[in-house]
């Protein structure tokens, strides 16, 4: 009977769930369905308004995350979190160290300790180094070996593999079966299907706040649980359509930077969508920060509409007609405190405040005209953009950029941690 609102507006509604010592849970849905609500109430985060948790069979009472840890009940964020001047392995052991307030920090042990869990991970990441600059993907393989080290017996897993190459997956659902045949409990919350029949036993589904169904994965299709997630079939999610091809508009040559990449060239022509693929760590999220002028190339050249252009910074690209949709959107793409209206609009301060007045009018009527066009579920345009869903987040993020009426768009993972209902709506 688990329930709890924001804003007035109810966001679970009696939700009834068991969960089996020994498995390994999905649970799915779209975004804004409850999932990490869900999950936040277990790990303390979150308080319900009514409704009640038993552990072992014992009702308990989860005020907050060092509760939800003391009761063996982990959860490893979406976004990764951590303290990003303190070192890898100062984030291992935050939480579980304990001594007189004049006890020395046992540095040389606790070294040791954070490179055994990588090891255990197969990870090659240097402890001692600070966790700022590490690439998402390694920032949740330290979420997860946290979760390792504090010998959780629930583990919630939330979006997980959004961030990790192939070999990555393959080590955490590794790891994750051992866990589970060690007696704990995983859930874990996935938008990618392949993923929840090649590890999870169990799956259920949320939808508007509800649980939809509970069932073994084996009793499931496909087709079954995204009907069940969206409330109807979902045929032709994604539909290519031709377009015209124009003159070329972005032209990269030569675009190098030591220790990223080397020699990068490509073109983008007016009309096309061009995709950069490739393994995490490969350079990609690099070379477009560096067209965007945040970390800028040591040599090369970037032509726009057949001029050569010096991007130093990302103002001279907006300035340029580029926008740029990151790929870590917890850290580069929202103000999180900040409600959506003002994340919205923070791009434009010409428009919504001429000669450095706010009109709030203004303000308003664009995040709206932008949230009715991307429906972007939310209780309000005043409520603080970390409260929505990671997908509506990052539909505001391309809200943002979409008011500055880009002429060449950078999309960077815009799909990351967001379910297939959103991916059509963000392919469209």
């Amino acid at each position: 009977g688990i329930s709890t609102s924001f804003a007035a507006i109810e966001v679970l509604r009696d939700v009834d769930l068991d969960l089996r010592r020994g498995e390994i849970h999905a649970l799915l849905g779209e975004n804004g369905a409850g999932k990490s609500t869900f999950a936040k109430i277990l790990a303390g985060v979150h308080r319900p308004t009514r409704g009640t948790l038993a552990l072992n069979g014992a009702p308990i009472e989860v005020p907050n995350p060092i509760a939800a840890q003391r009761l063996g009940i982990t959860l490893i964020h979406q976004e990764p979190i951590s303290f990003p001047d303190l070192s890898v392995a100062e984030n291992l052991v935050l939480g579980r160290t304990a001594g007189s307030p004049l006890a020395r920090v046992p540095w040389a042990q606790m070294t040791r300790e954070a490179r055994s869990l990588m090891d255990l991970l197969g990870v090659r990441i240097d402890v001692t180094r600070p966790m700022r600059g590490l690439s998402i993907a390694d920032q949740q393989m330290v979420e997860i070996a946290r979760a390792l080290a504090s010998d959780s017996r629930l583990i919630i897993m939330d979006e997980p593999t959004a961030a990790l190459t192939p070999k990555e997956v393959e080590t955490l659902f590794g790891i994750a079966r051992r866990l589970r045949d060690e007696g704990r409990t995983i859930i874990f919350i996935t938008h990618r299907l392949e993923e929840v029949r090649a590890l999870c036993d169990r799956v259920t589904v949320f939808r508007d706040g509800n649980k939809i169904a509970t069932d073994d994965i084996g009793n499931l299709s496909d087709a079954d649980i995204i009907r069940l997630m969206i409330g109807r079939p979902l045929r032709e999610y994604m539909k290519k359509h031709g377009t015209a091809i124009g003159d070329v508009a972005l032209k990269v040559e030569g675009l190098s930077l030591h220790g990223m990449f080397s020699d990068i060239s490509f073109e983008v022509r007016k009309g096309e969508i061009v995709g950069l693929g490739g393994l995490v760590g490969a350079g990609r999220t690099d070379v477009a920060r560096a067209i965007f002028g945040v970390a800028p190339a040591a040599s090369g050249t970037v032509s726009i509409n057949g001029k050569q252009v010096s991007i130093r910074q990302p103002s001279q690209a907006i300035d340029l007609g580029l926008a740029y949709v990151s790929e870590d959107r917890a850290i580069s793409g929202i103000f999180r405190t900040l409600s959506v209206e003002e994340n919205i609009t923070a791009a434009v301060p010409g428009q919504i405040a001429p000669g450095g007045i706010i009109r709030r009018a203004v303000e308003k009527a664009l995040a709206s005209d932008s949230v009715r066009k991307l429906r972007i579920r939310l209780a309000s345009l005043r409520q603080p953009i970390g409260e929505l869903s990671g997908g509506n987040q990052q539909k505001a993020i391309l809200a943002r950029w979409l008011l500055i009426d880009p002429r060449i768009l950078i999309l960077d993972e815009p799909t990351r941690g967001i379910d297939i209902g959103v991916k059509a709506e963000f392919y469209d």
